[in-house]
């Protein structure tokens, strides 16, 4: 059996009962402190707003219908802030999957000979509905992933951005006219959808990681299964609603979750469907580009990063630290483009680490939901204690921490941003992926140092150079074996450029124009005897 998540999964009997999780949470107020009480009065508000602005929905999607597992077993949703439950959520398996797929299979059959015009129009009405809800879809990413609510609004803006780009796009899919080598041939290229696509999405982009496939995905002609984390699934159904509401057919767009191996083993075993998209981390992403073999399906991978962010003697500084702050610290650090060792050459070092101390000591940490913060909690608790694993093998080397380097005072999963100077290449923390709120700074001494440290990786997915020298950057841009290079722009991300990386980091490109082709298929055909009357 395939394995793709090393997370427990917590059982329940019985279907999703919001009330009984309710009940939970009055039952905990006593035993919890005044903020705690606070933050879970807030979040059992945006609960009841959700609930009857029909948008917290806690069954599956098949067909067109919303379904609870076969076998009536579910998984508890969990608020990160405060460690209460939210909702309980189906725990599907490979049986619900298998009919998702039917469902996209047979809905493929329409869905891919509608007109480009037909396909477009029903994607920006989708596209319309996410942007008049932005408010609620923000506060339920806050309430199951955490992230501060003005992250969150600006995600719902970046993951309709997909929608909207592709309901665009729709329109734009060209052939080709080949010059023939024989007077009395044409030949022409088709380019045709590829099929039932399968999509497996992480947790830290509940909204953005989805749209920015599904959304190429239907425009192409596809019909998609979707499978999204089971720590963060209620911002998925809340899109395929809207979905739903926006005349979109039955059986087009399908959510399954729950049971992870089994999912992902009917997804590769299933010939009907002819492609898999994931986001996630390397080592899954290697487990189902194995398994897609069996079946030789088309696939798109968006793995793990190890980015470099290298500041140079000539950088402004302010732009510097600013720019380094949003790439290390958005989301609490739980992107695969944030940067995770930051370079800094050595005539500006002790002056940059005191100014980006200055910069993240700021920054307030709480619950998304509160004013002024901009650091939520880490996902779970095996996500702080990686945090701390790596602190710890960092410091024992001979690194030290300047800021933070501790669990915040709030408790959970909360964890104080943190500056950590005289950091080695050869630390784990240079070699893994941090997922969180760590700034570990390396020292160099010459241009190509700093390349030869930053390509020192089997990751390439995201870098940064901050620089003022226009003909360093680009010699260090073209140096960088990684798929995305931001120049004085720690935030790059943009529907309309190709997002993806080399290396360790995946196949393909999502976003963008080149976005599309990773759902489409090339048909060539040649026709003979044409001089013949």
């Amino acid at each position: 059996m395939l394995v793709f998540a090393a997370k427990s999964i917590r059982l329940a009997n019985g279907s999703c009962n919001l009330i009984a999780c309710t009940s939970h949470l009055l039952s905990m107020q006593a035993s919890t402190p005044p903020l705690s009480r606070q933050i879970s009065m807030v979040s059992r508000n945006v609960t009841s707003q959700l609930t009857s602005a029909g948008l917290l929905r806690t069954q599956g999607l098949i067909g067109g219908k919303w379904v609870d597992a076969y076998d009536g077993k579910t998984i508890k949703v969990y608020n990160p802030a405060t460690g209460e439950p939210i909702a309980d959520i189906p725990c599907m398996g490979g049986n619900e999957t298998n009919d998702a797929i039917s469902s996209a299979y047979d809905a493929y059959r329409s869905w891919s000979k509608t007109t480009a015009s037909e396909r477009s129009k029903l994607l920006r009405k989708w596209y319309d509905l996410l942007m008049a809800h932005k408010e609620e879809l923000a506060q339920l990413i806050t309430l199951e992933q955490g992230k501060p609510l003005k992250e969150s609004i600006a995600e719902v803006n970046y993951g309709a951005a997909f929608i909207e780009f592709s309901a665009e796009e729709a329109k734009r899919v060209y052939g080709d006219i080949i010059p023939p080598p024989l007077s009395d041939r044409r030949i022409f290229v088709l380019k045709q959808p590829v099929g039932v696509v399968g999509a497996i999405t992480p947790w830290n982009f509940p909204l953005a990681m989805i749209t920015r496939k599904v959304g190429p995905a239907l425009a192409c002609g596809c019909t998609a299964v979707v499978k999204p984390s089971e720590l963060t699934p209620l911002t998925a159904l809340a899109a395929a609603e809207l979905s739903i509401e926006a005349g979109i057919p039955a059986g087009v767009l399908n959510v399954v979750m729950g049971n992870a191996p089994d999912i992902g083993d009917a997804l590769l075993a299933s010939t009907q469907v002819r492609k898999i998209t994931f986001t996630g981390s390397t080592a899954v992403g290697k487990k189902l580009m194995a398994g897609a073999a069996g079946t030789v399906k088309k696939v798109s991978l968006e793995l793990g990063g190890n980015a470099p962010c290298i500041i140079f003697d000539d950088a402004d500084l302010d732009v510097a630290v600013n720019g380094t702050v949003a790439a290390k610290f958005r989301n609490s650090g739980q992107t695969c483009v944030c940067a995770n060792r930051i370079l800094v050459q050595e005539g500006i070092y002790e002056k940059f680490a005191n100014a980006l101390v200055n910069a993240v000591q700021k920054m307030k940490v709480g619950d998304g939901f509160s004013e002024g913060v901009v650091q939520g909690p880490l996902i779970n608790e095996a996500a702080v204690k990686k945090v701390e694993s790596l602190i710890q093998d960092a410091t024992s080397q001979g690194a030290k921490v300047i800021l933070g380097g501790q669990r915040h005072s709030l408790g959970l999963t909360f964890y104080e941003p943190t500056v950590i100077t005289d950091v080695k290449n050869e630390m784990r923390i240079s070699r893994e992926e941090v997922f969180g709120p760590v700034a570990p700074i390396l020292r160099f001494k010459t241009e190509e140092e700093a390349i030869r440290i930053a390509n020192d990786t089997n990751a390439g997915l995201g870098s940064y150079i901050f620089t003022n020298s226009v003909q360093r950057s680009w010699r260090v841009a073209e140096a960088l074996e990684y798929g995305l290079v931001g120049v004085n722009e720690g935030v790059i991300s943009t529907e309309v450029a190709p997002f993806g990386g080399v290396k360790q980091s995946g196949l393909g490109r999502e976003g963008s124009k080149y976005g599309m082709d990773e759902y489409l298929e090339i048909k060539y055909v040649c026709l003979g005897n044409m001089n013949k009357e």
